[in-house]
């Protein structure tokens, strides 16, 4: 049986992995949890006015079965819904802009776009349908050794080469304008990874599956569901940086040794199984391996550095063209890739709790803003932003992978029984696709544990799930 297991990092990845090697190893698995800065990684929030507010990782798609999953079992509540417009801001005027009319809108894309609006729709939702196959896999206790596997059984060599060519690229491909690119998926891509339409095609259908479907947010805070899974798991956790793993073998068996440091100095300990869900980037982590034959080679790529701050204050909505505040309408503004403009996307955010006499400010009155920016916002850009402003927060963070950096994707099998879960970012980076590789971690982990070597990799899966059911 399956002694101690360590899984490093807490935030949604971790969480969701704890979880998952508890429901396939059986409950009297020993789960030691690594975690340096605090439950919920990226999942954080700031707090103004004594109400808490996202500070990123913000929305989760319709279609995230696995989270919708663990809301259940942790009895939370989806956050109550509060309605407002987007536009897409150019630097100098609105590109495009919603209305309340939804039938409006779709006529303003056509008009302005044509048929390339329908052409993405299609794009994404095949690459949507498909990706769905992974539940039904997962489903059937199918797990895979590397993301390459998982891609190709879910849509072939044309899911591997998403991730090796960019979203302009392909959707030029099946027919969407040039100027569509330009003023909507570049915007879109920017609000969601900061980053150009540059970013690998697999990565930009998920970020733009986001933006087309209905997407919900977690009552109290998304990082709800980290510390739910923690606490339901039972597992132990230790507030502690990782250094690095070592490599001893104990009667023919790989034992792994984690190195750490918490505030009570250094400490190490040994597992059978250990899961790695902090990112392995030199940017990220200096993390060291030892003993290993043949050595973990270095990670390749770089992450994205990402600033969020969230200021209270009163928009300056005659930046955008409207001298009168009374009549801005929108809550959200993204924007197009133009040299000059030095932010990325801006919203209207609501508290993480949001009652049912919640009312969102008038667009005069001070409100809290989420302003997303590459660099950290000087004086004269917040005064630009903003008329006058009470606080400001900000978070800067290592947001995502810098996609045009890395070729090949990281591996997922570190040595025997050590794993690597966020190599799954250079994918595509959300909340559901990290609780989707905890998934497979945990069944990949499992079936090599009990040398159910039949359920890894298997081609034709489709074909077999069907026979099965």
């Amino acid at each position: 049986p399956l002694s101690p297991a360590a899984v490093v990092g807490a935030g949604l990845g971790g969480s969701a992995a704890a979880y998952f090697l508890q429901q396939h190893f059986g409950p009297q698995v020993q789960l030691d949890v690594y975690e340096a800065a605090g439950v919920g990684g990226r999942l954080a929030t700031v707090t103004v006015n004594k109400q808490q507010y996202e500070s990123r990782g913000a929305s989760i798609h319709a279609l995230s079965l696995h989270m919708q999953d663990f809301v259940k079992i942790l009895g939370l509540k989806h956050r109550r819904e509060v309605a407002g417009k987007s536009a897409i801001f150019s630097g100098e005027h609105f590109v495009l802009e919603e209305t309340d009319w939804y039938l409006l809108n779709l006529f303003r894309l056509w008009w302005h776009y044509g048929i390339s609006f329908l052409r993405l729709q299609m794009w994404v939702e095949e690459v949507m349908e498909k990706f769905m196959r992974i539940y039904k896999y997962q489903a059937h206790g199918y797990a895979f050794s590397s993301l390459e596997e998982l891609l190709r059984s879910l849509g072939g060599e044309a899911f591997v080469n998403m991730t090796q060519r960019s979203v302009a690229e392909s959707l030029l491909e099946v027919g969407v304008t040039q100027r569509f690119v330009d003023d909507v998926i570049a915007a879109v891509l920017r609000s969601s990874y900061g980053q150009s339409v540059l970013v690998p095609a697999f990565a930009g259908a998920m970020s733009l599956a986001g933006a087309q479907g209905s997407t919900w947010a977690v009552e109290g805070g998304n990082k709800l569901v980290c510390s739910g899974l923690l606490k339901l798991t039972k597992a132990n956790v230790i507030s502690a940086r990782v250094t690095g793993i070592s490599l001893h073998s104990s009667e023919g068996r790989a034992l792994y040794q984690v190195h750490y440091e918490s505030t009570e100095g250094q400490g190490s300990a040994f597992y059978d199984l250990v899961v790695v869900t902090t990112p392995l980037h030199p940017s990220r982590s200096n993390f060291t391996f030892d003993n290993f034959d043949p050595p973990i080679a270095d990670f390749p790529g770089a992450f994205q550095p990402s600033v969020t701050s969230v200021v209270h204050g009163y928009l300056n909505s005659s930046y955008f063209g409207f001298p009168d505040p009374k009549l801005f309408p929108f809550t959200s503004i993204l924007t197009t890739d133009t040299p000059d403009l030095f932010f990325h996307a801006m919203d209207n955010i609501c508290p993480v709790n949001v009652s049912a006499a919640f009312r969102r400010k008038q667009p005069q009155e001070a409100a809290v803003w989420r302003v997303l920016s590459q660099q950290p916002l000087d004086k004269p850009q917040l005064k630009t932003l903003f008329r006058s402003y009470y606080s400001v927060q900000v978070t800067e963070w290592q947001a995502y992978p810098r996609y045009d950096a890395a070729k090949a994707l990281p591996p997922v099998v570190l040595h025997e029984n050590l794993f690597y879960l966020s190599g799954v970012e250079w994918v595509a980076s959300s909340m559901e696709m990290m609780a989707v590789a905890a998934k497979n971690v945990a069944l990949l982990a499992y079936n090599r544990w009990h040398q159910e070597l039949e359920k890894i990799d298997q081609k034709d899966l489709m074909h077999k799930v069907k026979t099965e059911l």
